[in-house]
């Protein structure tokens, strides 16, 4: 994986972008994600951190753009995973697939920077995090990757329009499909149930079938309300 990111973007930058997680506002979040307590950042002040992504047609600046989204929220779910290792509080399954998730991430960050770079952009610098109580507890650190992970696979979905090449798009793909698996093995990791559609709601289609696009400025909103982002 670390590899087939820069051979596929040649010309363009690997879009992963985080969308809305449409209904996911700062109450039912923490709700879902057991998390509580600590200052909200807000939507604003999380897309100054960014470059700014114009609505008009697609372009290489945009695709740019949105490649620092998306390297923001992977050093978002890379820094989780990391924390949740430090604290020590995995066991069995859960510590092993946590390790081989943050691998992931991990490498997912590396090939958004590298392929920033391929497109004489400059790549954003991670913020600093607090997950406050959502890494110390097995079940509440489950909980929370499951949110991260759903979100992250609409974020895909929502950006695909916003492409301006195609092979971003595979590149795109190769890794939404990886974060697809993430998201069905916490599910198992939960309750068995790697369709777990979970607070879904218009997260996906009456019958399951499909998921549901998500614009950014909802995402924005969403990962602004955890406090995550200090």
């Amino acid at each position: 994986m670390n590899n087939q990111i820069s051979d596929v973007d040649i010309d363009g930058a690997i879009q992963e972008t985080q969308a809305e997680v449409e209904g996911l506002t700062r109450g039912s979040f923490m709700t879902k994600a057991a998390v509580g307590g600590g200052a909200a950042l807000t939507s604003g002040a999380f897309m100054a951190m960014l470059p700014e992504m114009a609505a008009a047609r697609p372009s290489r600046k945009q695709d740019i753009a949105i490649l620092n989204f998306a390297l923001t929220l992977e050093y978002l779910e890379a820094a989780f995973y990391k924390e949740a290792l430090a604290k020590g509080a995995l066991t069995g399954d859960v510590l092993e697939t946590t390790k081989l998730i943050v691998s992931h991430e991990n490498t997912h960050v590396t090939a958004l920077r590298k392929t920033i770079r391929s497109l004489r952009g400059k790549p954003v610098k991670s913020p600093q995090f607090n997950f406050m109580n959502t890494t110390g507890d097995q079940k509440t650190f489950l909980a929370t990757a499951f949110v991260l992970e759903n979100t992250g696979v609409h974020a895909y979905l929502g950006q695909v329009r916003r492409i301006l090449s195609k092979k971003i798009l595979v590149a795109a793909a190769t890794i939404v499909t990886i974060e697809g698996r993430h998201a069905a093995a916490i599910a198992c990791l939960i309750n068995d149930k790697p369709y777990d559609l979970s607070g879904g709601g218009s997260n996906f289609t009456p019958d399951g079938a499909f998921d549901v696009p998500f614009s950014k400025k909802k995402v924005l909103k969403a990962v602004a309300a955890t406090g995550f982002i200090v």
